[in-house]
């Protein structure tokens, strides 16, 4: 039975993307799960493990496939839910423009600024050069 691991599926790498000595199966796109009822057994895990290069002891097995389960069943529902007359949303409410209105407010007099800093050129503040590359 196929699982729930679609997405965009996974990249099919050949041995001159590891060198020469790794020796790659093709990849479907989706995961043919190898226990009854579409479960993630210790097997599929192992797979996927060895898949992702991962070293997985025999205990993170079987606390990995008990994950996978759930998070496969929690994308299942949300499957069963999500409906073709039901359009696509970013937000759970509907929300407006929340700009404020572009306004010229006055501010400080340009000398006031400059006077209160440590050295002024040119009518900018004048800082410490931090990298050795000219400008």
């Amino acid at each position: 039975m196929t699982s729930a691991l679609r997405g965009g599926g996974v990249p099919n790498l050949g041995a001159a993307d590891f060198g020469p000595s790794v020796d790659l199966p093709v990849v479907p796109d989706a995961i043919e799960t190898t226990s009854p009822g579409g479960r993630i057994s210790r097997a599929d895990v192992a797979h996927l493990a060895r898949l992702a290069r991962l070293a997985v002891t025999e205990d993170e097995l079987d606390t990995f496939a008990g994950q996978l389960d759930v998070i496969l069943g929690a994308v299942a529902r949300v499957g069963e839910v999500a409906a073709a007359d039901i359009p696509p949303t970013s937000h759970a409410v509907l929300m407006t423009n929340v700009f404020r209105p572009d306004r010229v407010y006055p501010s400080l007099p340009r000398e006031a600024v400059l006077a209160g800093a440590p050295d002024v050129e040119d009518d900018k503040f004048r800082v410490p050069r931090i990298l050795d590359e000219e400008a």
